[in-house]
């Protein structure tokens, strides 16, 4: 167990008031002393689960496109059914069953009033209702308490077995026959028969229509409680840190294995299955397989109840249900699980966790009694007359029994048997009951839905499963609570275990952690996966990025290639252009030099143009030279690659002087008929008026002359 250690100073009074504290917060007086009460408000806000139940119901009937809402409670509009079931609001105000929800599946055919009748044959009112449905069979998951047959098991309902006949719909199989049904009572056949006495008792199935009774043997919760007493008392003298503070190895002076004594060693292991706890476990294990067989093979419905209804049936009915349906091994569908067979149900979680109950309070609630015109029955008048005075004699009398730990414990079985069933890990598990125990939240405090409505736990306390998600989203996917090997469709259908690999062992995760700190850290391997998946993870990240950054740099390379290939065209083009520039400023040059001048280019681009002392000479040694190449092919040229040419041009010639005359004779340019071949250089003769030294030689760079033009004949 775990040992916490206080230390003082000396003569102080820090011990008294440490002590008053600890007494008060650990064995509070009153339901309102606990520490979800006065711890102020929670950031955690705990929703109506009246809301989620009606959902799991939608769900369950097939109509999940229906949302509840707290007005569709309020007035009672959510009464919805399918073909076979409905939901009933007969306990409404809790007036039929105190300790049933306020909503509750039955049969489509079964009326309120004879639910109301049905009610007085059932022990505590707890009647018969539908806890799941197979969607496509469908086969039901019933739950109730022991019938009220009497010491001579002669009494019987007719509304009761018409109730539980109408479980036993027809089959889908196209020959109209009906399906079996299994009535599974949890108890040992002798303690079903001792409960005769008292009234109680286990049906006939004579009484009940195509019926068969079953008696799975697993024991009360008086039995469960000293099994885990013994457990404890084991954990603790052999474990490494007991609650004495000495090692297990050292205690007495030697060993506690009989100090080296092999019998004695196998006398002091035989003790841990002398507390008979894995035994009880396995018993659980087994009748939820068998009752989740029947369901899935033989498509029959199946009637689960022990004496209430409300421990042991619990177990094995939500059980069953977590073999059967894949979304309850989710997060979302173990809360709705939790809430609906655990909390909906009445499981008397104050008096089995050993907290304070309303019973305790002014308030002063008959939780057992019946109300109202429904006549009473020895089962429901158990606590009915109940004091605060009685109630403090029950505590003393020791209700506390592990039960929904050894559920628990159950369910950390069966993940251990199907790793990859469970989106949850055994981590969550322990963290989940670590919160259950706290007195935190207020999701497990009293002993009914109807008692937590009127302490105002909704409104007042925090919400577990609040905290538990805050947890999961701030440690992201690969939070302790995760699951890595889950994988939803290896078993997307029911969980089928076999007899032989039902042999449960110690869970370490929850009973070790204390006296066995190092050897409970089975999980160490699942924590080295952790943070192996954790790198994994962050390298696939880092991959992305590298290669989202990668096909960035591939964009953009491709993008400055398409530029390149751009800027090459434009170049080309410009190059061509600049060759044929070259060749055309080549050609007027030597069109200039035919007349007999000379163009002069000065270092600021601008050019003159001169005359030549002997333009008929010029001419005439142009005409009959071949024109002038550089060593590269191209005509040579300045190195401006433009002609821009200003007006710095000579005076006017008359067409009557000489210079015009041998313009005339010997122009390249002139045809046999007198006409033109480059009138667009304005340098032709019109008339008798030369006008070429007027011509307006910045135009030449947007000319086109053909090399043929000026080529030697």
């Amino acid at each position: 167990m775990r040992v916490i250690v206080f230390g003082f100073r000396p003569r102080t009074k820090q011990r008294r008031v440490i002590f008053d504290a600890l007494s008060r917060g650990t064995k509070p007086a009153r339901i309102w002393d606990l520490y979800a009460f006065t711890c102020g408000p929670s950031k955690f806000s705990n929703p109506n689960p009246k809301v989620r139940l009606l959902n799991e119901y939608f769900r369950l009937l097939g109509k999940g496109f229906h949302r509840a809402t707290m007005s569709m409670i309020e007035d009672g509009s959510f009464a919805l059914s399918n073909d076979l079931w409905r939901i009933s609001e007969t306990n409404s105000n809790y007036q039929m069953c105190q300790s049933y929800p306020f909503a509750l599946i039955v049969p489509k055919n079964i009326s309120d009033e004879e639910l109301i009748q049905a009610s007085t044959f059932r022990g505590r009112c707890r009647i018969p209702v539908v806890s799941w449905c197979h969607p496509g069979t469908g086969a039901v998951l019933a739950r109730s308490s022991q019938p009220l047959v009497g010491l001579m098991m002669n009494m019987r309902s007719n509304a009761d077995e018409k109730l539980v006949a109408a479980l036993c719909t027809q089959l889908i199989d196209g020959k109209g026959s009906r399906r079996k049904l299994y009535i599974a009572d949890a108890r040992p056949r002798k303690n079903a028969l001792a409960n005769g006495a008292m009234g109680g008792g286990s049906e006939s199935s004579s009484n009940y229509f195509q019926s068969e009774i079953v008696f799975f043997g697993i024991d009360n919760i008086h039995a469960m409680r000293e099994s885990f007493g013994r457990l404890r008392d084991y954990i603790d003298t052999h474990g490494a840190a007991s609650s004495d503070g000495m090692s297990s190895f050292l205690r007495h002076g030697g060993w506690t294995w009989g100090r080296g004594n092999l019998s004695s060693m196998s006398a002091s292991v035989s003790t841990l299955g002398d507390s008979g706890w894995l035994i009880h476990v396995q018993s659980v294990l087994a009748g939820s397989a068998w009752i989740a067989a029947r369901v899935a093979l033989e498509s029959a419905s199946v009637l689960v109840h022990c004496s209430d209804g409300w421990d042991r049936t619990s177990q094995l009915v939500s059980l069953a249900n977590l073999m059967l349906d894949p979304y309850y091994r989710t997060f979302t569908g173990f809360q709705a699980l939790v809430e609906k067979d655990w909390l909906a149900f009445g499981h008397p979680f104050s008096d089995r966790v050993g907290m304070p109950s309303i019973c305790g309070t002014s308030l002063e609630l008959t939780r057992e009694s019946s109300s109202g015109s429904f006549s009473s029955s020895p089962m429901r008048q158990t606590s009915g007359s109940s004091t605060p005075q009685a109630s403090n004699l029950s505590h003393a009398q020791n209700n506390y029994s592990p039960i929904f730990l050894q559920w628990v414990d159950c369910v950390s079985q069966l993940s251990r048997i199907y790793p990859f069933a469970f989106e949850f890990s055994s981590t969550f598990l322990v963290d989940f009951l670590d919160c259950v125990l706290s007195c935190r939240f207020g999701n497990f405090l009293c002993n009914s839905e109807k008692e937590r409505q009127q302490c105002g736990v909704y409104e007042t306390c925090g919400c577990l499963w609040a905290y538990l998600a805050d947890l999961r989203s701030s440690g992201g996917s690969f939070h302790a609570h995760y699951n890595l090997f889950y994988d939803p469709l290896k078993h997307n259908g029911p969980l089928l275990p076999p007899a032989a690999a039902l042999a449960p062992t110690l869970w370490p995760q929850f009973h070790l952690r204390w006296a066995c700190p190092f050897e409970s850290q089975a999980g160490e391997l699942d924590a080295e996966c952790r943070n192996m998946a954790l790198k994994f993870s962050e390298l696939q990240k880092a991959k992305e990025a590298a290669e989202n950054k990668a096909t960035e740099y591939s964009l953009a390379i491709e993008r400055l290639n398409a530029e390149l290939q751009y800027e090459k065209q434009i170049n080309s083009s410009a190059t061509n252009s600049a060759k044929r520039a070259s060749k055309e400023n080549a050609a007027i040059k030597r069109a200039i030099r035919s007349l007999g001048y000379r163009v002069n280019f000065t270092s600021s681009g601008d050019c003159t143009v001169d005359a030549e002392s002997n333009p008929t000479e010029t001419l005439q040694k142009i005409m009959h030279s071949p024109p002038e190449r550089e060593s590269d092919g191209t005509i040579g040229r300045d190195d401006k690659s433009h002609l821009s040419v200003s007006n710095k041009a000579v005076a006017d010639v008359v067409s009557s002087g000489p210079l015009a005359r041998v313009c005339e004779t010997f122009c390249p340019l002139r045809t046999q008929d007198g006409g033109c071949r480059w009138p667009a250089g304005e340098c032709a003769q019109f008339g008798s008026q030369f006008v070429g030294l007027k011509a307006n030689f910045d135009a030449f760079d947007q000319l086109s002359i053909d090399d043929d033009y000026f080529q030697y004949e």
